[in-house]
């Protein structure tokens, strides 16, 4: 699939595929008033095999997953469809139903490396171990200029002591100028503290898009200088300027946790989606 060394096995494709179809029929629904919108499971097959190879034997910090790229990963290398892979992956999120359907599938799945936090990026970043690299597909920033982009970068860089490598998934279309100024911005904005990009993949990735469904994304390798230990600052939480339209035109951050309020099997109909007519004569 990718260029990948000679020790590592050849990924079996059908295997992948249903490895991803498992991780997808157990992820909840997103909410698109949070800009949630998930990958096609094709390029979550792909990006998965990018994504261990890159962090293969790291500790790997996801800033938010509503894709569950997290859980592709972790349940790929655990299945055997891939010998390689992160050491350790913690999901940081506000949507419970995330975190919570991380931590079951990881607990069914006895896949021992994988688990999740809620958190919200309007916070401070929580004081954790240190980890080596960071991931985030975030809100793309249309309508704010790339901040809320930036504001997930910031986590990622935090999660990382300012020592480490990120990715980050970000639109990518070349008929829209709005995808290069957000590109601009947050290749600015990583550089300022102490980030250079050193890789980007572009139009790697489509998505179940009403509005646009040819926008593409990338993704965005950054990583740090070697003197930039000296960086380090203590992470603070957002300033109100920094959230307007944060998910979309006139969609600020109010939201400080998405909550569950029930447990579901994502992978059956919800109760509340149908009702039954029974055939006639039958009790």
């Amino acid at each position: 699939m990718t260029g990948i060394p000679n020790d590592r096995i050849r990924v079996d494709l059908r295997r992948a595929i249903n490895a991803v179809s498992d991780v997808v029929q157990n992820r909840p629904r997103p909410l698109r008033e949070f800009d949630q919108i998930h990958m096609k499971s094709g390029d979550m097959v792909l990006q998965s095999e990018m994504v261990a190879d890159w962090a293969d034997g790291k500790r790997l910090a996801f800033i938010g997953d509503g894709d569950a790229i997290s859980v592709c990963v972790a349940y790929m290398k655990r299945r055997g469809v891939l010998n390689f892979g992160p050491s350790k992956i913690t999901v940081f999120d506000f949507d419970e139903r995330t975190v919570q359907a991380v931590k079951r599938f990881a607990d069914k799945e006895r896949i021992e490396n994988l688990d999740a936090e809620l958190y919200n990026c309007f916070d401070a970043f929580p004081s954790v171990t240190k980890y080596d690299c960071f991931y985030t597909n975030p809100p793309w920033g249309q309508y704010n200029d790339g901040e809320s982009v930036n504001l997930f970068v910031e986590r990622g860089i935090e999660a990382v002591g300012y020592d480490g490598d990120g990715m980050v998934v970000i639109a990518d279309d070349d008929e829209l100028a709005w995808p290069k100024h957000v590109l601009a911005r947050v290749q600015a904005f990583s550089r300022e503290r102490g980030f250079y990009v050193s890789k980007m993949q572009r139009k790697l990735h489509t998505y179940h898009l009403d509005d646009a469904p040819d926008l593409c994304s990338c993704n965005l390798y950054v990583s740090a200088l070697a003197e930039n230990k000296a960086n380090v600052v203590p992470s603070q939480p957002a300033t109100p300027l920094r959230l307007a339209n944060f998910y979309g035109r006139s969609k600020e951050l109010r939201v400080k946790y998405v909550r569950e309020k029930k447990v579901l099997n994502y992978g059956m109909a919800h109760e509340d989606e149908y009702s039954l007519e029974l055939l006639k004569g039958t009790p």
